[in-house]
């Protein structure tokens, strides 16, 4: 594991084995990061993320956000990213809300800049 001293990782995170955290990335509590997976340089990870293994977050992106829908009543959702997915620059992703409980992005998927 390689964590930035000026990465900002709450406690209650669950992180996998060889994940590497840059500075200023936030990790916030209840997440999970599989094992081998790379949080760039201001991430910010927010809680109710799962990330799966040898998952790459790219600078500036924010997975598992408060979502942009006015029925969401600050429910527990969640955000489920599958192994081996890259996330490139300022991606949001964001949670579900009550319809559906949780986001979800598969295994293998690229997600390209400014989603």
């Amino acid at each position: 594991m390689s964590y930035h001293p000026l990465a900002n990782i709450h406690p209650d995170a669950k992180i996998g084995n060889n994940v590497t955290i840059e500075p200023f990335a936030t990790v916030k509590s209840d997440v999970v990061i599989g094992d081998g997976s790379w949080i760039g340089p201001n991430v910010v990870i927010w809680e109710g993320s799962r990330l799966g293994k040898n998952v790459k977050v790219y600078p500036g992106a924010s997975v598992s956000s408060i979502p942009q829908d006015l029925k969401f009543a600050g429910e527990k959702t969640e955000t489920h990213i599958g192994d081996n997915t890259v996330i490139r620059e300022y991606v949001t992703i964001s949670r579900g809300t009550t319809d559906k409980f949780k986001t979800v992005i598969g295994s293998d998927c690229l997600l390209m800049a400014y989603v």
